[in-house]
């Protein structure tokens, strides 16, 4: 319409209240968008907290990666959100209630949903030769996901049935050892890059055998039992 306002009238009524609030974007999208149509203007670009309800929900659903995504539209489906999708004022109502249900999903307070997810500290990798009178000498085993021990005792404990602890999955491993959590509680939804390479493995007929926590400490036990 002729008598509409302009984009830096519209700017000007809004930045008021945009800069009070934290803003919930789904995507980078919303954003970059606003920032180009101030370049284009010749509006400087608002200082404003964007948020991006994408990230956070990765962090309540990681089981969503690789089994349909973090998208809105799987996401409607995952939490069973009411929204019209591709409508403006529904996707952003759905990105608030993708963050209302990760605060009740990960029982954190929106301040802490919108930190920066801490950064992933990773050990460097335990190799250890087995011992040759162990009854498991000649096995390979590999660890990976979440142990109920450290990864030091678990090698050491393989190690002192015969068992030589290595890094990676290859065509010499003869066990991939899998923390139970990983097992059970994500139901196997969300899976190491070691874990699916075995799983592969099994599949061309490998005899490599997929086995949890507890069901490689009974397996230790047995060897030191017989």
């Amino acid at each position: 319409m002729a008598d509409a306002p302009d984009s830096l009238t519209r700017l000007d009524a809004l930045l008021p209240l945009l800069s009070r609030h934290q803003l919930i974007q789904h995507s980078n999208f919303d954003k970059q968008a606003m920032n180009a149509a101030c370049s284009f203007s010749g509006i400087k670009i608002p200082d404003l907290r964007w948020n991006d309800s994408v990230q956070i929900a990765r962090r309540a659903w990681p089981e969503l990666k690789g089994n349909g995504g973090h998208g809105l539209a799987n996401l409607k489906r995952t939490l069973n959100l009411q929204f019209h999708h591709h409508d403006a004022g529904e996707d952003a109502r759905a990105a608030a209630l993708v963050v209302l249900h990760a605060e009740i999903q990960l029982r954190l307070p929106f301040e802490e949903l919108i930190k920066p997810a801490p950064k992933k500290s990773y050990s460097a990798a335990i190799t250890m030769e087995g011992d040759p009178k162990g009854a498991l000498a000649g096995s390979i085993v590999v660890f990976t996901g979440t142990l109920g021990m450290a990864r030091s005792e678990a090698a050491e404990l393989a190690a002192s049935a015969g068992m030589s602890v290595k890094a990676s999955v290859t065509k010499e491993t003869t066990h991939l050892v899998v923390g139970d959590q990983d097992l059970n509680v994500l139901a196997g939804h969300t899976k190491s890059s070691k874990h699916r390479k075995a799983e592969d493995m099994q599949r061309a007929g490998h005899p490599i055998r997929i086995i949890g926590e507890s069901a490689f400490r009974a397996l230790v036990a047995k060897s030191k039992a017989s």
